[in-house]
């Protein structure tokens, strides 16, 4: 199911990402003002069962991958999958893990190099300092 949100007035929004700065918790707050967010950039929404099922195909495309590249991650378990006969079949919950665990190890790595570059620039300055 997709929705539409150009038509959302930008009042609503402000009012959506008030709610969520003030009332809503942290799990809640991040979902909230991700949405308003992609709503003021006009963004459609789509809304998926969690208990639904993808073929590798639907998967790679939502995944934004090939699908050979998609095998090899499910050959390797980095995704659950279920065989119906001879075809493979993924939950979208089980999709939405192996993103998670993704975006989770992007974002560990994006820290390291930030530690790293912080590291490096404070070892540059202490040598300045000592010249």
């Amino acid at each position: 199911m997709a929705l539409e949100t150009a038509n959302i007035p930008a009042v609503e929004l402000d009012a959506l990402e008030e709610f969520a700065r003030t009332s809503a918790g942290p799990e809640l707050r991040d979902v909230l003002l991700t949405l308003s967010r992609a709503a003021r950039d006009g963004s459609q929404f789509s809304i998926i069962d969690a208990n639904a099922v993808l073929s590798p195909n639907q998967a790679a495309e939502r995944l934004g991958m090939s699908r050979t590249h998609l095998y090899k991650l499910l050959d390797g378990g980095e995704i659950v999958f279920h065989r119906v006969g001879r075809d493979r079949r993924i939950r979208v919950s089980d999709l939405i893990a192996f993103e998670t665990r993704r975006q989770r190890g992007r974002r560990e790595l994006a820290e390291r190099f930030a530690s790293q570059d912080r590291t490096r620039a404070n070892a540059i300055d202490e040598v300045a300092d000592g010249l």
